[in-house]
Parts: C-alpha cells; structure tokens; sequence
C-alpha cells in the first residue's frame, strides 16, 4: 500500500466510513453544528491546523488556495504536531484527515494529504 493510499480527506461532517481507518481532524477551532459523539474522531490535532492569521487572511478563497498552500507548509515547518501526524500515518497505516470547511477541494487537510503522500 502507498502513502497514497494511506491518506484519505473527509469532511467531518461526513458519516463515518468502514474504510477511514484512524480518524484525525485536523481544524484548529471546532466546526460550527457538529456534536463531539458525532464525529467519531480518533484524534483532534489542533496545532496542525492553520494559524488564525493565515485562516483570516485565505478566507477560502478558491483564488488565494495556492498561496495558502504554500504559507501553510512554511507554518507546519516548526509543528510538533505535524511531526505527529506524519508518525500517525506511520504507525495506522490508513488515516482520514477530517475538515470542517464547506469548501471540500480548498482548505488545510487538502494540503496536508498532499505534503503526507509527496
């Protein structure tokens, strides 16, 4: 199985799959109208989510996504848990990156995925 493989994204508001493997959300803030018991996380990586700056300044602007990205990734540069979501990939073998944007092609687990499977 490649990393690829490994690495799956879903919105948090998606029910939860056979196939998810360990679930990890990755939104600094808790999304808005969903339940704790509901979301059926492994784990809740606060840290690796983006910082309010850079969140406030993207605004998921579809236009913005590829400098998002790339500020996004100078960010996780410094992240313990980032260091600790590339082990949890490791170690689990298949992880779903859960979001809580409405936006499901532009927001941080996108470019999470794509650091992890590079």
């Amino acid at each position: 199985m490649t990393t690829r493989d490994q690495v799956h994204v879903r919105s948090v508001r998606d029910e939860p799959a056979s196939g998810d493997g360990y679930r990890v959300l990755v939104d600094r803030v808790w999304p808005r109208g969903v339940r704790k018991e509901d979301a059926a996380l492994d784990e809740w990586l606060k840290e690796v989510g983006p910082s309010t700056e850079l969140r406030t300044w993207f605004g998921h602007d579809p236009e913005r996504f590829e400098s998002f990205a790339r500020k996004y990734e100078q960010e996780l540069t410094d992240s313990d848990e980032w260091a600790q979501l590339q082990q949890l990939v490791a170690d689990h073998g298949r992880v779903t990156l859960l979001f809580g944007a409405a936006d499901r092609e532009h927001n941080q687990a996108v470019v999470l995925a794509d650091l992890l499977t590079r």
